[in-house]
């Protein structure tokens, strides 16, 4: 893959991730901002100092939100599209649509979800102002551990199937992640900082909602850039036939 296919992938990638971040933005506006304002109504009713608004609640949920989640799909998407072009061919003989699926799949499950099993997303109101430094390292360590052991479950698999087959490789390629991420799980500790009189459904209300936002934003990067690379690696033959004859003859 030269360099200027690599450049086009990466632009459509970004372009792909800010498309999905702008389906996300509508997700987390409709379906978590409710659920935060309620978490910060719970906090306000619990204290008794009023501190003062740096930056209003208004602003946060519109225009900070949207800045920080279509910048995040956008650096998402670049991220993903040079994954995409090192993981095309080498990961198994698949189409570009296929692999743009497989690996923002991947992207999904390693980077968000087995992260989320262990140290689920909080609203406002639930968690120590002293230990948030504790809690964000845990979190990045767990998805840094993640990624890692993704990456060695790959390489184990594509070494085992000469000898074990396609299949059975990838069963034992996934289930050594499984066991690994198990005992991460196990040995990392737990943090349970929710007040006893939270509500547990708005709780679980948020962490739906959280979820549901990375779960559009993987998926619908996974359709909208797999159809870009489809077009921009395999063109249609009228495509090809059209480019052939605007090139110039030597």
């Amino acid at each position: 893959m030269n360099s200027a296919t690599v450049r086009n992938l990466l632009v459509r990638g970004m372009l792909a991730g800010l498309a999905s971040g702008l389906l996300a933005l509508v997700v987390a506006y409709f379906l978590g901002e409710p659920r935060v304002d309620a978490a910060i109504a719970y906090e306000e009713s619990h204290s008794h100092e009023h501190e003062m608004e740096i930056v209003s609640r208004s602003l946060q949920s519109t225009a900070g939100l949207a800045t920080g989640v279509l910048v995040f799909g956008v650096a998402m998407g670049g991220i993903a599209a040079l994954a995409f072009c090192f993981a095309l061919g080498r990961v198994g003989r698949f189409t570009p649509r296929a692999t743009a699926a497989l690996l923002s799949a991947a992207a999904l499950v390693t980077v968000y979800v087995v992260p989320f099993l262990k140290y689920p997303a909080n609203p406002p109101s639930v968690g120590d102002p002293e230990t948030i430094g504790k809690r964000t390292t845990l979190y990045f360590l767990m998805m840094a551990l993640s990624v890692l052991l993704a990456v060695a479950a790959v390489i184990v698999g594509k070494r085992l199937a000469p000898r074990l087959g396609n299949w059975n490789a990838t069963v034992v390629a996934v289930l050594g992640f499984g066991v690994l991420v198990a005992l991460a799980y196990v040995f990392l500790p737990a943090i349970n900082e929710v007040p006893e009189d939270f509500s547990a459904a708005l709780l679980w209300q948020f962490r739906v909602a959280a979820l549901a936002i990375q779960l559009t934003l993987w998926a619908s990067f996974g359709l909208l850039f797999g159809h870009l690379a489809e077009r921009q690696l395999n063109p249609k033959p009228a495509a090809r036939a059209a480019a052939a004859v605007a090139a110039p003859s030597h």
